[in-house]
């Protein structure tokens, strides 16, 4: 388990390189976790069910293997609603930027 420092949490709300972005299938691109924040607030039931379903789970894993933060990958994996899902995004957003100097 990685240690939560500053640096670390700096990295985890940064910017992901442009190859590595999350494609949205409303059309937008995702370059961080307060951007995803934001569009799971602002998606359509059927985009999160596009990505967030049954089968599978594009957000939770993008969490996961782009960004690095299990704890959020996780609670996205568990996640049944989108509000779940934004509730559980912002939770993490706000923790993450209060062990940096953005809290």
């Amino acid at each position: 388990m990685v240690r939560m420092t500053k640096s670390v949490a700096e990295k985890r709300l940064g910017n992901v390189p442009a190859d590595m972005r999350f494609w949205c299938h409303d059309g937008r691109y995702l370059n961080n976790l307060v951007e995803l924040e934001s569009a799971l607030g602002q998606m359509t039931e059927d985009t999160f069910r596009y990505h967030s379903n049954e089968t599978k789970s594009d957000f939770a894993n993008w969490v996961r293997d782009v960004i690095g933060d299990e704890k959020l990958a996780r609670d996205l994996q568990k996640s049944m609603s989108r509000a779940q899902a934004v509730k559980s995004t912002a939770d993490r957003v706000s923790w993450l930027k209060s062990k940096t100097a953005l809290g």
